[in-house]
């Protein structure tokens, strides 16, 4: 029973197969066309010229060796085979030789091309009714066809020319010659062109993860010039913007700070009461609120990236969940690096640490390095956790899920969605899962 594929299945069949990088794909495009077009080109010669000219040149030589055969059948006597031999060898390049007692050989070598053989041993079929034999491989240059005749085997040996068109290997030859010069044309073509567009990804990917590649130039194909000299504009776009960000940003904090800075005065100022201690606690409040809002906007953006140290970094934020009152463990190899900006992830993971901090009583930080190089730093705690259906809203700015966790009555809900941006910028992510101390783990990885 056979059964047909659908056209969908095979198309999605054959997409898989296909090549998915730019390179591959161009190559294809390129090289496909070329052996296709050689191998018909190859395939018309050999049916249509060298399979017609090889069967005429085997037709005659048939009959001129039928023409030996019956004039040995005419007169068996010695002077007049002499006689035959010699006009044969004169007249027509063959060499004959009466090998009595003889008998045929009972296997044969086949030629390479099999036309050969073909084509020779359908003209001999039709031209002799004695049993033959012939071998068209033992000799470079000729090729040895036997007669069985009574008295023994006739031996002919003929010019190899003579039986066939010679030129066809290096028809062949040049044909393979010509295809792989262009295919290695093509190659170094295309992966030059590949380069740049794997130059400007490579680019793009880096500005992303905050690193400044000032070597970047535009090169390439006009359309990947143009590409890159866009980017490189969009990239200015981005920096100015940033700048004018965070230049604004420090001229609000400013702005904030000062009239919060006379307010803490006028209350320290103040005879102590209930009434100032509840102000103060407000204050302390809104200036808390001030600073996460600032970082959250800012992002950060401005610092360098820098192969970092992760052990002294984490034990720095341990201590500082310490003197909130947590318990915490921090586990990482001495030598692990990662190449970040220090304050951007030291705060990710303070908040991190500070948010689990608030929800349970033991934390635990562990760092590693990954299958891939790159780096995972885990944050567990002990709390309540988070329900896997609230994961990703727990990422929302502003967005404290009182229902699953403890009101924290410090935060405004930008805790993970700083964490979260942090990571993104270094080319990372943020991943929440349940714990294995029974509350919530929270796991950034940094690429390589």
């Amino acid at each position: 029973m056979r059964v047909r594929l659908p056209p969908r299945y095979l198309g999605r069949l054959i997409k898989r197969r296909l090549p998915t990088s730019l390179f591959g794909r161009s190559l294809l495009i390129i090289v496909l066309p070329v052996a296709l077009m050689q191998v018909a080109v190859t395939w018309i010669f050999f049916d249509a010229h060298w399979d017609t000219v090889t069967s005429r040149l085997s037709d005659g030589l048939a009959g001129e060796v039928a023409w030996a055969v019956a004039g040995y059948e005419d007169d068996k006597s010695p002077e007049a085979f002499a006689v035959l031999a010699a006009r044969a060898e004169e007249a027509l390049s063959l060499s004959i030789a009466l090998q009595e007692g003889r008998e045929l050989p009972l296997n044969r070598r086949y030629s390479f091309f099999a036309p050969v053989d073909r084509s020779l041993k359908r003209a001999l079929s039709e031209r002799l009714d004695a049993p033959f034999w012939f071998d068209t491989t033992r000799y470079p240059a000729y090729v040895d066809i036997r007669v069985q005749v009574d008295e023994g085997v006739l031996r002919i040996l003929a010019p190899r020319d003579r039986a066939f068109a010679t030129q066809g290997h290096i028809f062949i030859l040049w044909m393979t010659v010509a295809t792989l010069l262009l295919t290695a044309v093509a190659i170094l073509f295309i992966r030059n062109q590949t380069r740049a567009i794997e130059r400007l990804a490579a680019a793009a990917d880096a500005f992303g993860r905050g690193v400044d590649d000032t070597g970047f130039k535009p090169h390439g194909a006009r359309e990947v010039r143009q590409a890159a000299h866009a980017f490189l504009a969009m990239k200015s776009r981005i920096q100015r913007h940033l700048e004018q960000r965070t230049a604004l940003l420090a001229s609000v904090s400013h702005d904030l700070r000062t009239p919060l800075t006379r307010l803490k005065l006028e209350l320290a100022l103040a005879p102590p009461s209930s009434r100032t201690g509840d102000m103060k606690r407000d204050l302390a409040e809104m200036e808390h609120m001030i600073d996460e809002y600032l970082a959250f906007a800012r992002g950060e953006g401005g610092e360098s990236v820098e192969d970092t140290l992760l052990r002294p970094l984490l034990e720095d934020v341990g201590e500082g969940a310490v003197r909130a009152g947590a318990q915490v463990r921090v586990e990482a190899p001495d030598g692990l690096t990662a190449r970040v900006r220090p304050s951007a992830l030291r705060r990710a993971v303070s908040n991190l640490v500070m948010n689990a901090a608030v929800h349970g009583e033991t934390i635990e930080v562990v760092a590693r390095r990954l299958p891939s190089g790159g780096v995972e730093i885990a944050v567990d705690d002990d709390g309540p956790g988070i329900p896997a259906a609230q994961y990703e809203d727990a990422f929302k700015a502003f967005n404290r899920l009182d229902e699953a966790r403890n009101q924290n009555i410090k935060g405004v809900g930008l805790g993970l969605a700083i964490a979260r941006d942090v990571a993104r910028g270094h080319g990372g992510e943020v991943l929440l899962d349940r714990s294995p101390l029974g509350g919530l783990r929270a796991v950034i990885r940094l690429p390589a």
